[in-house]
């Protein structure tokens, strides 16, 4: 069952009425005020219409319901942008202060954001991956935010429409992907588990009544009946019928996206070129250090006379040493406490040792995208949960040499890096700071090239910083893991605008790149399942670093490092270029 969105503006203004005082009136009546009371009602509006995402972000007293993803839930969706968007036009911009200026803007992008996925892109007709119970339900099974009979007791309210859910889903789908529908095979298969033994056992150890625990069991099984049958039509009908669109969605739709997406101050296409002149930036410096690293590890031989030859030569001893097979999550969670220590005795900023951080195995109802490590963060409602680092094991029906050579491209060195990006002082430490925001849509709203962005940038900070000695050898390979970053960019284009091919878009990884083949498949893999999200690490970090040498230059020696990471840190999640006009003083100047 769906609950109506509220009156917005009525709210709004209704909560600002009938001050004590004059003085008390006309600063309750105030444009700030009154956009402030504004936004409190429509973040709970917008949750009602996103229960998901709200439980996702630690907000959860819509855990119970499940939207049933059909026409009259995208014509509510529709009603409910179109009110809030009239009730964002009766605020002025230029009467607001910067910060809430700020927040108007991320608003309105967010509601005409939505429309144009639902109206433009229409992903919920060709992505059969974006229906799969398994991720929501295994979230607030895991969760701590009720007693566990609460959360099952939800969780019961919530499965109880999973038949009406998936048969919305198929009825949806047309002309899918072949990519999308593979991913939601495996997802959804994945999703089961789920609904398997760890599940039954919370609901037999639980407080429930026997009527309520019979109740559950009983749509646990008919949940797994939906979720099987939806798999079975995807794999018996959709598969079989070969009627597939492209995963490429064009120029046109990628700029838009690209627009929506990373609200930066480039274009796509000028991204691309920036994207184009680091990418020879990064193998100059490459050269240079395998230059000096070649005599040091091959002692008496001749350099290839090729530059690129000679850093595959250099690159290729230095990814000798790795994790073993069976020991790369472990070799992850060994990692954090040096850099929880290194970030401390460098004053980089301040750290909360209460925000407990959690490495895992990926669930399984996550495995498939072709992201190999991510963090799922809790919420600003929901600030002591844990945050989890995912970390997918090598799959067991690898080859050895599919193993080699995934453990070769997260090397010793590699991998010291790509803990910096998802942990410490990156993606965990940044979503800390952004959940003590004061403002909750700066942080509900977050903006994936702020947040790809700096963690990108928390790994140059942290070796210019000293970390790894400043030597060659890391330095080399931060380059290679930068380089990835912006390639990531130039084949995301590529892909999506130019019509690559697999075979042209994997030799660029590997030759350009010095990406192992394993690495290079699963990039091509991850680009056909995605759009523009690519695109976002080299943005935003493009974005952050200029700023912070803009300040640099601006205060020279009164430059403090950690003052900037915390300040950038403090306005949550927001798009760099709004960052950047808050740190720059601008925001009320280029506010448009």
């Amino acid at each position: 069952m769906k609950l109506r969105y509220l009156p917005l503006l009525a709210l709004a203004l209704a909560a600002c009425s009938s001050p004590s005082k004059p003085a008390e009136q006309a600063a309750a009546t105030s444009p700030d005020a009154r956009f402030d009371a504004f936004k409190n009602h429509f973040i709970e509006a917008f949750w009602q219409q996103n229960p998901d995402y709200a439980s996702s972000q630690g907000y959860h007293r819509y855990d119970s319901l499940l939207l049933i993803p059909n026409a009259a839930q995208r014509q509510a969706d529709a009603a409910f942008v179109a009110k809030s968007l009239a009730s964002l036009s009766g605020f002025g911009l230029d009467s607001l202060s910067p910060n809430n200026q700020i927040d108007l803007r991320l608003l309105r992008n967010e509601l005409l954001s939505e429309r144009w996925y639902a109206d433009t892109l229409k992903g919920w007709q060709w992505n059969p991956a974006g229906y799969n119970l398994g991720a929501s339900v295994g979230d607030l099974l895991n969760g701590r935010h009720f007693p566990l009979a609460r959360r099952l007791r939800n969780i019961s309210d919530k499965i109880s429409h999973a038949a009406a859910y998936y048969a919305a889903a198929q009825a949806n789908l047309s002309n899918p992907t072949k990519e999308h529908t593979a991913l939601g095979i495996k997802q959804n298969l994945g999703g089961l588990e789920v609904f398997g033994a760890a599940l039954a056992d919370s609901v037999r150890k639980s407080g429930l009544s026997e009527g309520e625990k019979k109740t559950l069991t009983d749509r646990i099984a008919a949940t797994r009946a939906a979720v099987q049958g939806y798999v079975a039509f995807l794999q018996k009908q959709v598969l079989p019928a070969g009627q597939f669109r492209s995963f490429r969605i064009g120029k046109t739709l990628f700029e838009q996206k690209f627009a929506y997406d990373i609200q930066s101050h480039f274009t796509a296409a000028e991204i691309y070129q920036e994207a184009q002149h680091h990418k020879a930036a990064l193998l100059h410096d490459m050269g240079r250090r395998a230059a000096r690293l070649f005599p040091k590890y091959f002692p008496g031989q001749k350099a290839p006379a090729d530059t690129l030859a000679l850093i595959t030569t250099v690159v290729n001893q230095l990814t000798l040493k790795h994790a073993p097979r069976d020991g790369f999550v472990e070799a992850v969670k060994r990692q954090i406490p040096t850099l929880v220590v290194f970030v401390n005795e460098h004053k980089l900023l301040t750290q909360d040792p209460s925000k407990p951080l959690v490495v895992r195995e990926t669930p399984l109802y996550m495995r498939g995208s072709g992201a190999g490590a991510s963090v799922s963060a809790p919420g600003p409602y929901d600030k002591g949960a844990n945050t989890y680092y995912n970390v997918e094991p090598l799959p067991a029906d690898w080859t050895p040499a599919q193993a080699e050579s995934y453990l070769r491209e997260y090397n010793d060195y590699t991998l010291q890096i790509l803990n910096i990006h998802e942990a410490i002082p990156g993606h965990y430490t940044q979503l800390v700071y952004a959940n003590r925001s004061p403002s909750l849509v700066k942080s509900i709203f977050g903006n994936g090239a702020m947040v790809e962005g700096w963690a990108v940038y928390a790994e140059r900070m942290m070796l210019e910083s000293g970390y790894g000695n400043n030597s060659d050898e890391i330095w080399l390979l931060w380059d290679k893991w930068n380089l990835r970053s912006t390639l990531n960019t130039i084949i995301d284009h590529a892909i999506q605008v130019d019509n690559a091919s697999e075979k042209e878009v994997v030799t660029m990884l590997m030759r350009d790149g010095f990406q192992q083949e394993a690495e290079a498949r699963g990039k091509w893999l991850r680009a056909t399942l995605s759009q523009v999200q690519l695109s976002s690490y080299f943005t935003g970090y493009t974005e952050i670093y200029a700023l912070r040498e803009e300040l640099k230059r601006k205060e020279g020696q009164r430059f403090d490092l950690r003052k900037f990471n915390e300040q950038f840190l403090s306005y949550g999640s927001a798009p760099v270029k709004y960052i950047r006009e808050l740190m720059l003083g601008t925001a009320g100047r280029e506010a448009k």
